[in-house]
C-alpha cells in the first residue's frame, strides 16, 4: 500500500525557492510555514482578513517582517512530517554540533460544551532533543498587508501586537525580553508559545498547550476514523481529506479555493489572482468528493451557506437572477479587485491582488454547481438536516435560470476576461441542473415537475450535442460552434452527460491527448487566453485525464500518471494549482482544493476494492 511522503529534509538555504509547504488550521483560518517551521503566510483571524504574516509574497524583503519562525543558530538541516492523521505539524532542526530542536505546530479544534472550539489561535511547542541548541525567537507580524508594523505591549508573561483591527497575544514561558529584543540563548527546556486573541489564559501556558494537544490530535485521529477511503493510497487521500476540510469556514459553511492570493499560476505571467473566497463551482468538487469519502458534515454546513446566498438574492447581477461566481466567506457579494503596492509578490513576482473581479462575471456553470452540491441530501438518509421541500423551491428557481441561460454566452469555468462565449461546459452543468432536478422531484414524488425536469434536461442535451460537435475533428469543443478544446470535456461522462464507451466521448478524449497533453500532463486549453498562451499544466486537469483513462478502460495508464502526480506533490504531500511539466515545480495558489479533490476522485476510483485486496 503506497503511504505518505517520507519526512522532508532540507539543508540551509533559501526557503522562498518552492512551495514545499505545510498547512495548520482549524475552519477558521489557517496558516502556512516553510520547512523550517517558518510561518510565512496566515491572515487572522479568518480566512480572508489582512494577513499577519505575510512573508511569502512579501519579496525579498520577507525574511524581515511578516513571519514567525524559531532560528536555530548555526542550522544545517531540518525533518519535517505531519502526525499520523492529524494537522499537527512536527519539525526538527539539526545544527553543526549535535544539537536539536523539535517544534510542535497545530491550530486548537476539538469538542467543547457540545461545540467545536476552534480559536484563531497557533500554539507553537519547542522542546531541546540533543546537544545544546541555541535559539532565537523572532515573531514580527504586520498589519494592512504589510505596511504596518504593530505597536508593542508586555506583561510579565506575554507581548501584545496592537494593530488597528486586531490586538494579538503572545503567551509564553520563555523569556520576554529575549523575544521583543530578538535575542538568542540556549534551549535547555521545553518552551511554549500561544499566539491568539487578546485573552488571558485560565492555566498554565504548558498545562493548556499539552492539553490542547492532546484533544486536537485526538480529533483529527477521530475525525479520520470515520472516512470510507479506498484501500490503495489510504496516506495520501487522508492528507488530502484534511486538507480540504481545514479549507472550510465552517462558522458560515463557505469553502475557500486556496488559502493564499497572487502565488503566480506560472513564473512572471502576471496570473497571479486572489484565492482566498467561495467558488461555488469549486466547493461543489470540495463536497463532492468529501461526500464520496463519508464526511458530509461540510456539505450540510455548505447547503445552509448556499441557501442563505439563495434565499437572499445578493450579487452583482442579481437584479436579473443571475447568480455570481464567487462569493466571500461572510456572503460579501462585492469582492472589489485592487493591486497590493506594500507587498512585492511571491519571489518577486507580483502584483499582489486583493478581491478578485471574477464576482462580477456571468460564469452560467453555478447553477448546475449549486444543484450537484445539493443533491445527495435528498438520498442519504444519515444527514441530519436532509434536503426537503423548502431546499427543492430555492433549488428550482436556480433550474429556471440554467433553462433559460443553458445557450447564452459566458465568461466560462477558465473566467476569461475579455471575451464571452457560449462555453460547452457551462451548458452541460446546466443540462446536469435540470437533470439533478428529475431525479430530487422523483425522490420527493413530485411526478409532474420530474417530468417537467426530465424533458428541460433532454431538450438541453440534444441542443448541445447539436452546437458543440465538430464533424472535421470527431469530437466536442469548448464553445458552441468552435474548433478549440478545453480540459474540461473530460469531465463529460464524470458528470453523467455521456457514458464513457461512447464514441464521441472517445473523439473528444483523443483529441485532447493530441492538443493539450504536455509530457505526461494536461493544460487546461492551448488557445491564447488574455495573458497569452498558458506554460504550465493545471493539476486538476491532470486528474480528470486520469479518471478519463480509467473510464475507457486504459487504467495501467491511469494508475501510471497517477503515481506521477503523487510523486509531483510537495514533500507534506499537498499540491498547489499548477505545476512546471518541465520540473514538476508547483505553481499556483496554495493548498488548491481542486488538486485535493482530484487527488481524491482519483484514488477512489482507481484502487483495487476492499473486497479484492486480501
Amino acid at each position: 500500500m503506497a503511504g505518505e511522503p517520507p519526512c522532508s529534509t532540507h539543508t540551509g538555504g533559501c526557503a522562498m525557492t518552492t512551495l514545499n509547504l505545510s498547512v495548520i488550521g482549524n475552519c477558521t483560518f489557517g496558516a502556512l510555514m516553510d520547512e523550517r517551521a517558518r510561518i510565512l503566510w496566515s491572515c487572522m483571524p479568518r480566512f480572508d482578513s489582512d494577513p499577519v504574516f505575510s512573508s511569502l509574497v512579501a519579496g525579498s524583503e520577507g525574511d524581515s517582517k511578516g513571519l514567525y519562525e524559531v532560528e536555530l543558530l548555526n542550522f544545517v538541516r531540518a525533518e519535517q512530517h505531519y502526525r499520523n492523521n492529524s494537522a499537527v505539524v512536527i519539525t526538527r532542526l539539526y545544527d553543526h554540533a549535535d544539537g536539536v530542536v523539535e517544534i510542535t505546530d497545530f491550530a486548537p479544534r476539538f469538542k467543547q460544551f457540545d461545540r467545536v472550539y476552534r480559536p484563531a489561535s497557533i500554539i507553537r511547542h519547542i522542546r531541546p532533543v540533543s546537544g545544546s541548541p541555541r535559539i532565537l525567537l523572532r515573531l514580527k507580524p504586520t498589519y494592512d498587508y504589510g505596511r504596518g508594523t504593530p505597536e508593542i505591549t508586555r506583561g510579565s508573561n506575554h507581548i501584545r501586537y496592537v494593530m488597528p483591527h486586531l490586538t494579538l497575544r503572545l503567551t509564553t514561558d520563555a523569556p520576554i525580553t529575549y523575544i521583543v529584543e530578538e535575542t538568542a540563548f540556549t534551549l535547555e527546556r521545553p518552551t511554549t508559545l500561544i499566539l491568539g486573541p487578546d485573552e488571558s489564559l485560565t492555566a498554565p501556558v504548558d498545562e493548556t498547550s499539552r492539553e490542547f494537544f492532546k484533544k486536537t490530535d485526538e480529533y483529527w485521529r477521530e475525525w479520520c476514523r470515520y472516512l470510507a477511503l479506498p484501500f490503495e493510497w489510504q496516506d495520501a487521500v487522508i492528507r488530502a481529506s484534511i486538507t480540504l476540510k481545514l479549507c472550510s469556514f465552517e462558522e458560515t459553511g463557505a469553502i475557500i479555493a486556496a488559502m493564499t492570493t497572487s502565488i503566480p499560476e506560472a513564473p512572471h505571467s502576471g496570473r497571479n489572482w486572489d484565492y482566498r473566497y467561495c467558488w461555488l463551482r469549486d466547493a461543489y468538487f470540495v463536497v463532492h468528493a468529501l461526500n464520496r469519502l463519508g464526511a458530509t458534515k461540510t456539505m450540510e454546513d455548505y447547503l445552509s451557506y448556499i441557501s442563505n446566498i439563495v434565499a437572499s438574492n445578493v450579487g452583482a447581477n442579481a437584479a436579473d437572477g443571475h447568480l455570481q461566481p464567487v462569493f466571500g466567506i461572510s456572503q460579501e457579494a462585492r469582492l472589489e479587485e485592487t493591486i497590493c503596492e506594500s507587498l512585492a509578490g511571491y519571489r518577486d513576482m507580483g502584483p499582489v491582488r486583493i478581491g478578485n473581479r471574477a464576482y462580477t462575471q456571468i460564469q452560467n456553470d453555478g447553477y448546475g454547481s449549486v444543484i450537484l452540491a445539493s443533491t445527495q441530501s435528498f438520498f442519504d438518509r444519515r444527514l441530519e438536516h436532509p434536503g426537503d421541500m423548502s431546499l427543492y423551491e430555492k433549488l428550482e428557481k436556480l433550474g429556471e435560470q440554467a433553462t433559460r441561460l443553458w445557450d447564452q454566452p459566458d465568461a466560462g469555468l477558465w473566467e476569461l476576461r475579455t471575451r464571452q462565449q457560449v462555453h460547452t461546459y457551462s451548458s452541460v452543468m446546466c443540462w446536469a441542473a435540470c437533470d439533478r432536478l428529475s431525479k430530487i422531484a422523483g425522490r420527493l414524488n413530485l411526478i409532474g415537475r420530474q417530468k417537467h425536469w426530465s424533458a428541460a434536461a433532454k431538450r438541453i442535451r440534444e441542443g448541445i450535442l447539436e452546437h458543440a460537435w465538430n464533424d472535421d475533428l470527431g469530437c466536442l469543443v469548448s464553445t458552441f460552434g468552435g474548433r478549440d478544446l478545453d480540459a474540461s470535456l473530460l469531465c463529460l461522462q464524470e458528470i453523467g452527460f455521456l457514458p464513457a464507451d461512447d464514441p464521441r466521448f472517445i473523439g473528444t478524449l483523443d483529441q485532447i491527448e493530441k492538443l493539450l497533453k504536455h509530457d505526461r500532463f494536461i493544460h487546461r486549453y492551448a488557445a491564447p487566453d488574455d495573458f497569452g498562451t498558458p506554460e504550465v499544466a493545471f493539476n486538476v486537469c491532470t486528474f480528470w485525464y486520469i479518471d478519463a483513462l480509467a473510464a475507457v478502460g486504459r487504467t495501467a495508464e491511469a494508475r501510471e500518471l497517477f503515481e506521477t502526480m503523487l510523486a509531483a506533490r510537495n514533500p507534506m504531500g499537498l499540491l498547489s494549482e499548477d505545476l512546471s511539466p518541465d520540473n514538476c515545480e508547483l505553481w499556483g495558489n496554495f493548498p488548491q482544493t481542486y488538486s485535493m479533490v482530484g487527488l481524491i476522485n482519483s484514488a477512489m476510483r482507481l484502487s483495487k476494492s476492499w473486497e479484492e485486496a486480501y
